[in-house]
């Protein structure tokens, strides 16, 4: 079936311009977390990987090192995506290790020279039907802008991410406050201008296709605050006096706000919380976000969301989806609160459970309770656009190995797993996401 990818983090300018991608150490190495937090866990600098380089000094030599320690993903999902985009699209069948770094960094750059690699081929290639970004508030959305002036007929969305616009600990909240208020010529010094601002920008995220918000907060936290006290906040929040607890009551109103703004123009809303992010201070300082220093956290979902769905928790026209990194919350909190809640929807195992044991265990953990129809089918949430058909390989195949097993268990009918695998993988994720 065709591939329906509704939340990731690749790069909308690849399709406008349609040029090769670069060499494989900057197409496999150097934009991906995974691989690269696992060679700093084994000693491997940052610097060795000329992470942060505008354009890479020696990509040969960044992949060899690679490829010397390609070992280390053994049992990995990182390994599993990797195998398979070596194997199926460029045809390498020997094991990329050391000896072989040189003939795989040949035979893919030879490759990723030809037509049949570039944006817009694989795209096709991969049988995509949809691929949304992520996109922040600020972004022009230019790319975009030229892929729909195009006659390339493919769906490439973006996605309203307004984390730098709305968290106050995101480096420049300020200015980027301020630059919103430009952007959209609302004053954002005042707390009804600010929302103006934010309604006005989703109006043109819209035109240009979006169906949904995300929102990476630390935790899920949501407020219902009055408009008075929601504009003292947000003064203090400005002005740069307000403590952490009230930065977080902050965004636990934000929350609130965009629930609001997507129960008024139907954007379909994500949550991802329970990062700590940038926990390697030193890393960050050098090299500033997304480096592999984000670790999961506990996270509370009964608490956190209940001022949010006291005001919209029964509203059938908004869809929550929300993610954890908290497995321990799957059959306590989620899904008990999706199996309830009619704004509520399950997205599937994110980040460090985007695996075939993650997968699993979320269907068994959620399932008893939410069933398969309050979750939103599969998303790979990548930035490696050539994993996107592994990743959802593995989805399809752990997704029917579960099913297989209720099969066999005499607890669901063979054409019910059908219908259902057909539905994991392309009809609920179009539904949920509105496509």
């Amino acid at each position: 079936m065709p591939i329906v990818s509704p939340h990731g983090h690749t790069n909308a300018a690849w399709f406008a311009k349609n040029q090769p991608f670069p060499d494989p150490a900057e197409l496999f190495v150097q934009p991906d977390h995974y691989i690269f937090r696992m060679l700093y866990s084994q000693g491997i600098s940052l610097k060795e990987l000329e992470i942060g380089q505008p354009e890479p000094k020696n990509p040969r030599k960044v992949w060899r090192i690679f490829a010397s320690h390609y070992y280390l993903f053994r049992g990995t999902p990182t390994r599993l995506w990797l195998d398979f985009a070596f194997q199926e699209l460029f045809g390498l069948e020997q094991r990329l290790a050391e000896e072989t770094a040189d003939l795989y960094f040949d035979t893919i750059s030879e490759k990723l020279r030809t037509p049949a690699f570039f944006p817009r081929a694989l795209y096709e290639r991969f049988h995509l039907e949809v691929l949304a970004t992520t996109d922040s508030p600020l972004d022009s959305l230019a790319a975009h802008k030229t892929i729909g002036e195009s006659n390339w007929k493919a769906r490439i969305l973006p996605t309203f991410r307004p984390d730098p616009v709305v968290d106050p600990e995101f480096s420049g909240f300020a200015e980027n406050v301020a630059k919103l208020g430009e952007n959209t010529g609302e004053d954002t010094s005042t707390w009804a201008g600010y929302l103006n601002a934010l309604r006005v920008t989703r109006v043109r995220f819209r035109k240009l296709g979006c169906t949904a918000t995300d929102h990476g907060h630390p935790t899920a936290r949501t407020a219902n605050l009055s408009a008075v006290e929601a504009a003292e906040l947000f003064r203090r929040v400005i002005a740069g006096t307000a403590d952490s607890l009230q930065q977080e009551l902050f965004r636990a109103q934000m929350l609130t706000e965009m629930a609001r703004m997507s129960l008024d123009d139907g954007l379909v809303m994500q949550i991802h919380p329970g990062s700590a992010r940038n926990h390697n201070r030193k890393l960050y300082e050098r090299y500033g976000r997304d480096v592999g220093a984000d670790i999961p956290m506990p996270t509370n979902y009964v608490d956190a969301l209940r001022p949010l769905l006291d005001q919209f928790g029964n509203e059938h026209d908004l869809t929550i989806i929300l993610f954890t990194l908290d497995e321990s919350a799957y059959s306590r909190e989620l899904a008990p609160l999706a199996g309830h809640y009619p704004c509520l929807t399950l997205g599937p195992p994110w980040w460090f459970h985007d695996s075939p044991e993650g997968m699993m265990r979320f269907r068994e953990r959620v399932t008893e309770t939410a069933g398969f129809y309050n979750t939103a089918g599969f998303n790979d949430d990548t930035r490696a656009f050539l994993s996107i058909p592994a990743r959802h390989d593995v989805a399809r195949r752990t997704d029917c190995a579960f099913l297989a097993k209720l099969v066999a268990e005499h607890r669901l009918e063979e054409d019910e797993a059908l219908a259902v695998a057909q539905d994991l993988t392309y009809r609920l994720v179009k539904k949920v996401y509105r496509l």
